[in-house]
């Protein structure tokens, strides 16, 4: 389940902070201390009220818990794109079907609510995982940003682009990730 971040969550997401540091590895500003997640939730809230973000608290219906989050970035109504990311989940719940599930749900949002043409994402370049996750929902590589930002241990990473269109969602995906999802709920 999906709804929107809210600052009261920091009690939902501290464990993440506190025990789980290297779900933070590929990228710098992980909320990886207490200080630090109060202020990731504080400014991505801040990012909704001024419509240029939306975030969402990831809860898990299986096992009843509070996973992670993820968010609508770079909104481009008149464009008719939107960004995905910033995604992160608990060690416990990757590679579950949870991720698979968000963005079946985030992409159907997407195209078939908000008529976005385009729904871009990226990842660190070294991330394989995420890339290979973002590959399997039918997203297609656009290219590579180079020097676009810090990996947690201050080091310069390259970022890959990926993305899907309407049409590639219309056509296909949906009722493919539809499928996929089908035992997960």
């Amino acid at each position: 389940m999906l709804r929107p971040l809210q600052r009261n969550d920091y009690e939902h997401l501290l464990t993440y902070a506190l025990n789980e540091p290297d779900i933070w590895y590929y990228n710098a500003g992980g909320p990886e201390t207490p200080e630090r997640l109060q202020s990731y939730i504080d400014f991505t809230v801040k990012q909704r009220e001024k419509e240029l973000e939306y975030p969402f608290i990831v809860f898990d219906k299986k096992t009843n818990q509070y996973a992670g989050c993820t968010r609508y970035y770079d909104i481009r109504v008149d464009r008719q794109t939107i960004q995905l990311g910033f995604t992160w989940y608990g060690k416990a719940f990757q590679r579950t079907g949870l991720n698979r599930h968000c963005k079946h749900l985030l992409l159907g949002l997407a195209f078939d609510r908000l008529n976005m043409l385009r729904v871009g994402l990226a990842a660190n370049i070294k991330n394989e995982r995420s890339i290979n996750a973002m590959k399997a929902i039918g997203c297609t590589v656009e290219g590579v940003w180079r020097s676009t930002g810090f990996d947690s241990k201050g080091e310069r990473i390259d970022s890959i682009l990926l993305s899907m269109l309407k049409h590639e969602w219309d056509g296909e995906w949906k009722e493919k990730l539809r499928a996929r999802i089908a035992g997960y709920k």
